[in-house]
């Protein structure tokens, strides 16, 4: 099969179209024809730079992937031949990814497609929704009625989180810039706040009378980590998906802080079942119209993966980056 990999941690140049082995079936396991694939920060960053799995990563990268099941082990008896599935499986730790015509996936990883998604759309989904859910369902117990703020309206975790804050039937405000407030808009939140043009205390004082919010997931981190716990009440809970430099505020404010790091199962091999779990309650919520995922307007195959990273990179897209098989 033809597959995109790389033998080193380098710029675009790293990637390679090869020839590379059909992959085997394993206990567990089945093979997906790939038809899409989305292109996350941290695919960026394996590519890149050195990261905590450097040492074991995989030639072919890119976890997300939408396909069709070709192989199922005689072990699994919730997928067959030819059902069209999502997830986010490999790219990481030892395990290749999507950047192929073929993935060997983990069934537990995975779920059924959302039908009334295309396959690109579906593969926006899965690391971002699961990264979501995490935050919102799991670590924060977002509930209704809770005041809810999310960082950054239109990122792939970003624009996921408000969907689902509604869906919970939390009061959803999310922030943005200027350039991206027409697309924050149409995410259905409570209130849309242009950060060029309000502050943190404006913005507190306008949709939570002063008092701060409930729950807030940073999606964005680094220095604006610092806004989330201004703008958070006291007592509050905060979620954020990257490292803080400082989490003095977080004992200040009586805090109940949380990170998000989605790989987990994958990469331990923990409980892998309850992303499986998670992306088939995703897509039964995408079927409702409960949500939908943001695609930017680019349109790259998985053979122009170094022009996709490029465009993520250079703060170009707007919503997901997704590469379709061609």
């Amino acid at each position: 099969m033809k597959a995109m990999t790389i033998s080193n941690i380098g710029g675009y140049d790293a990637f390679n179209l090869t020839e590379q082995p059909m992959p085997e079936l394993q206990l567990g396991h089945m093979i997906v024809e790939v038809k899409a694939t989305s292109v996350n920060p941290l695919d960026t960053m394996l590519r890149s730079a050195e990261t905590p799995w450097s040492e074991n990563l995989p030639s072919i990268l890119h976890g997300d992937v939408a396909g069709v099941v070709t192989a199922v082990c005689d072990s699994i008896s919730n997928f067959k031949v030819g059902d069209e599935v999502y997830g986010c499986a490999g790219g990481i730790a030892g395990i290749n990814g999507a950047l192929a015509d073929y993935m060997l996936v983990d069934a537990n990883l995975m779920a059924h497609k959302p039908t009334s998604l295309t396959m690109k759309q579906a593969a926006a989904l899965p690391l971002v929704s699961i990264t979501a859910w995490e935050a919102l369902c799991e670590k924060m117990d977002v509930k209704a009625g809770d005041n809810l703020l999310v960082h950054g309206a239109t990122g792939g975790v970003g624009h996921i989180a408000v969907q689902l804050g509604k869906h919970l039937g939390a009061t959803v405000t999310t922030t943005t810039r200027s350039k991206n407030e027409a697309v924050a808009k149409t995410l259905n939140a409570n209130n849309v706040v242009n950060v060029e043009k309000q502050n943190v205390a404006e913005y507190v004082a306008q949709y939570t009378d002063g008092h701060g919010f409930d729950a807030i997931f940073d999606t964005i981190a680094g220095e604006n980590i610092q806004r989330s716990f201004e703008a958070v009440k006291f007592n509050g809970r905060v979620a954020t998906t990257l490292p803080i430099a400082d989490p003095l505020q977080i004992a200040l404010k009586g805090l109940s802080f949380h990170s998000v790091l989605m790989l987990i199962p994958m990469i331990e091999n923990i409980n892998r079942a309850r992303h499986g779990k998670i992306l088939a309650a995703v897509a039964d919520l995408v079927d409702q119209g409960k949500i939908t995922p943001l695609i930017d307007e680019s349109a790259f195959t998985i053979w122009q993966v170094a022009e996709a990273h490029a465009h993520l990179e250079a703060g170009k897209a707007v919503g997901k980056v997704v590469l379709t098989h061609d």
